[in-house]
């Protein structure tokens, strides 16, 4: 922990904000066919994922990594923004009415693995390690709750 300091990470924060917005929207505007607002079968699954997820975010957001370098186009980086842009891709999917396992899999994996190369890149190791329990949770939450 000595070469963290705690300070808000501008970058973490946005990828966070910026994954988020589909969500806000799926939240005000309801898609065809939502299975996403079925009721969960996996209840203690889930409150697991929301506390890896707050650990994370709180990691992503307020952990630097001092010896970081600047934030840039590295293939870490550039991974993370593919990653964000398959999601997003899946939520078109989605409110074009697909509910199958390849779009249940584009809403689940890259936002978790946008994270996870994020972190890479930041040198947040502590983050990587919520965001992982997050992942495992998150896949088997869409699996067992929508396909």
């Amino acid at each position: 922990m000595k070469s963290y300091k705690i300070r808000v990470d501008g970058g973490g924060a946005l990828l966070f904000l910026f994954i988020m917005l589909p969500n806000l929207f799926w939240a005000a505007v309801p898609a065809p066919d939502d299975v996403l607002r079925r009721e969960t079968c996996t209840p203690l699954l889930d409150a697991a994922g929301s506390a890896c997820q707050i650990l994370f975010t709180a990691a992503l957001c307020m952990l630097v990594n001092k010896t970081r370098k600047p934030l840039g186009a590295t293939p870490l980086v550039l991974a993370s923004a593919g990653c964000v842009l398959a999601y997003f891709i899946g939520w078109g999917f989605y409110y074009a009415g697909f509910t199958g396992l390849p779009v249940i899999l584009a809403l689940t994996l890259p936002p978790c693995f946008a994270f996870l190369f994020f972190a890479a890149d930041r040198k947040n190791y502590v983050a990587a390690v919520p965001i992982a329990a997050f992942t495992v949770c998150h896949l088997i939450h869409g699996i067992m709750n929508y396909v």
